[in-house]
């Protein structure tokens, strides 16, 4: 069974990149578990001052699921040219543990053509500063548009949730792929 992580860098109710998560997450099937992380916005701000043990419960909480897990799929927005600050805040809190090195991972952009890259280029250096490990073939951009989502914040377009089903199982397929002691 393998078992991915699926975190949002958006705090917003509706948003759309929480949204492409949930349809991942719908979709999983039966050799798949996937866990939806919802405590982002429960993060304390980083300070390394308080990075060591005890962590903040948030922080340990957040450890022990990227721990858990054979990969991460991430999926956030841009705002203001770069990644979200509650999120950057999220990934800065991994720099300290040991749970993201080697760790696979990819991500969906669901932003629109010229939408979206900034975001993309600063994970995929955070990422790769973190040590983690970049599914490349499941890095992809599948655009959702606030008229593909319901207003319970699920993807309504079959064709959307499709390809984010697709993204999923080439990334679990890719995580089926690897040593068992590399995820």
């Amino acid at each position: 069974m393998i078992r991915i992580l699926l975190i949002s860098g958006s705090t917003r109710a509706a948003s759309t990149n929480t949204a492409a998560l949930r349809a991942a997450h719908a979709a999983a099937g039966d050799d798949v578990t996937t866990v939806l992380y919802e405590g982002l916005a429960d993060l304390p701000a980083f300070n390394p001052d308080h990075d060591r043990d005890p962590l903040p419960s948030p922080v340990t909480a957040l450890r022990a699921q990227i721990a858990a897990a054979d990969g991460v799929l991430f999926c956030t927005p841009e705002y203001a040219g770069a990644l979200p600050g509650s999120f950057k805040n999220l990934l800065d809190w991994t720099v300290g543990g040991p749970e993201m090195y080697g760790k696979p991972v990819a991500w969906i952009g669901v932003g629109h053509e010229g939408r979206g890259e900034n975001a993309e280029a600063s994970l995929r250096t955070v990422l790769g500063y973190v040590g983690t490990r970049i599914v490349e073939a499941a890095v992809c951009r599948v655009p959702v548009a606030r008229a593909d989502v319901d207003a319970a914040g699920h993807v309504v377009s079959t064709d959307v949730s499709d390809r984010i089903q697709q993204v999923l199982r080439t990334f679990a397929d890719e995580l089926r792929s690897l040593p068992r002691e590399a995820n």
